[in-house]
């Protein structure tokens, strides 16, 4: 793989655009990740929030634009470069995918087997490291099928599934989501412990902002296809940008008096 530029080691989308058919949901996307930070990216529903991190992994290639991890260009990846890529970019999936017809611990095992063939104890012990880093216990939960886990302990599994290789980056679709306040501050606290402990650089698509502004080091907000905000948690509660503020509030009659109709709820 070719390096764009010497000695760059971020994520960055450079007027990343993306249009399926008529439809355009990224327009002009902007953003750099910073380096072992959590950075949430925020917006309503249908924004193009997970289309973004989609991008990053290569499922979704853009119509225009760059996605640049450690300075290559994604896009520009044949499959070879993609499987090497995806050692590094580790992606959690809104509703985990994890494989029903595995166990958890093949669930977990199955990177391990497509990029380092390692097999017998050697796999045995760094799976079970790897459940005990997501707070699983591994001699119980590795013999369960995903059916016979709680939403929140299939979230934790597949974070284990995503960590494993020890990725660089990792990339979470909506985490909390459809969970209860108590588990989903467990997932957000291995989201918190991922990255301070191993030096992850962690990108959270959410709506949850009680989450968000307990973990996060940066918030960018989505909407109609750009990045309207950027910035701390306490710059972007600060933000004087009205649409920003009125999704803070949840106030949707607000929200609907300052923006154009074709984007009303």
């Amino acid at each position: 793989m070719e390096e764009l530029e010497k000695g760059v080691k971020l994520i960055e989308l450079r007027h990343l655009k993306k249009v399926f058919g008529k439809k355009v949901v990224l327009r002009d996307i902007n953003l750099k990740i910073e380096e072992k930070k959590i950075t949430y990216i925020l917006g309503l529903s249908g924004q193009g929030k997970s289309t973004i991190i989609k991008h990053i992994v290569g499922l979704l290639k853009p119509t225009s634009g760059q996605v640049l991890v450690d300075g290559v260009d994604v896009a520009q990846l044949d499959e070879e470069g993609l499987f090497e890529i995806r050692k590094k970019v580790g992606f959690t999936f809104q509703e985990g995918a994890l494989f029903d017809s595995m166990t958890i611990f093949d669930n977990v095992a199955f990177p391990v087997r497509e990029h380092k063939k390692l097999k017998g104890e050697p796999l045995k012990r760094l799976v079970y490291q790897t459940l005990e880093m997501v707070g699983l216990e591994p001699e119980r939960v590795s013999k369960l099928y995903p059916h016979e886990l709680s939403g929140g302990m299939r979230k934790r599994a597949a974070t284990a599934r995503a960590v494993i290789l020890h990725p660089k980056y990792l990339l979470y679709d909506e985490p909390t989501s459809g969970l209860d306040p108590i588990i989903s501050d467990r997932i957000t606290n291995m989201i918190v412990d991922l990255t301070r402990k191993q030096g992850i650089t962690s990108v959270v698509i959410s709506h949850d902002l009680k989450e968000t502004f307990k973990s996060a080091d940066y918030i960018a907000m989505l909407f109609n296809g750009e990045i309207i905000e950027y910035g701390t948690v306490e710059e972007f509660k600060n933000s004087p940008n009205p649409i920003v503020q009125a999704f803070i509030e949840g106030d949707s009659k607000k929200y609907e008096q300052i923006v154009p109709k074709e984007f009303s709820l």
